[in-house]
């Protein structure tokens, strides 16, 4: 687990991130709710509709809203120290927003593709950092599953090691500082609760079906 000191991120930077991921906004000083590339029940079986309904409409639009209210107050903010107290909130709904733009575009349905892991650079590397594609899934599923309470699991790029590496992170604390996201999961609970109540290795196993491994493997191209 990275430190907060070491994912600090200023307005700028959360601004930048999540207008790269996100749809562009007509106006160019707010961010929007991307749309999915899919439909909602493009998931099932292993994703719910209900579920996917709720988390893109209600849970991101919420982060979207949280972060356009935040910009704004910190540009009108008279003090450093009303801008310093701004900080959490930036950091909370920009990093659910950049994270969650970042997820929908890392899932994929079934019968288009997604859980395909194709020979080429990402299995290459993940046989090479990992030992199988099995054993990371594994660990990977292991170290996300460990999270106590909500976060995220992620296949990041080391760009100083040149390795992938699988890091935890809590809430909606940012690591793309130290690593670019190659594969993101949320492990809070209204991304998998309705359907798998407490049992995060039952959600864990399922997701890697609907995992977009394409998307994932061009991540890793661009940055390598």
């Amino acid at each position: 687990m990275f430190s907060l000191a070491r994912n600090a991120v200023r307005p700028s930077r959360v601004a930048r991130a999540a207008r790269a991921f996100a749809a562009p906004s007509i106006v160019a000083s707010l961010h929007t709710l991307p749309d999915l590339p899919y439909g909602y029940n493009a998931l099932e079986p292993f994703i719910s509709e209900e579920i996917m309904t709720l988390h893109h409409k209600k849970h991101h639009q919420t982060y979207v809203n949280g972060l356009n209210a935040t910009e704004e107050a910190y540009a009108k903010g008279p003090s450093v120290k009303e801008q310093i107290a701004l900080q959490a909130a930036l950091k909370f709904n920009g990093g659910g927003h950049i994270n969650h733009s970042l997820f929908w575009k890392n899932l994929a349905p079934a019968n288009a593709g997604g859980g395909n892991l194709s020979d080429g650079p990402l299995k290459s590397a993940i046989e090479n950092d990992f030992g199988s594609v099995e054993e990371f899934k594994a660990a990977f599923n292991a170290k996300t599953a460990a999270i106590q309470g909500s976060g995220w699991g992620w296949l990041g790029y080391n760009s100083t090691t040149k390795k992938l590496e699988i890091v935890t992170t809590l809430t909606r604390i940012l690591f793309y500082v130290s690593h670019t996201p190659i594969i993101g999961v949320d492990i809070w609970e209204h991304a998998f609760y309705l359907q798998y109540k407490n049992v995060k290795p039952d959600y864990l196993n399922a997701i890697w079906n609907v995992i977009n491994f394409k998307e994932a493997e061009k991540r890793l191209v661009e940055v390598q």
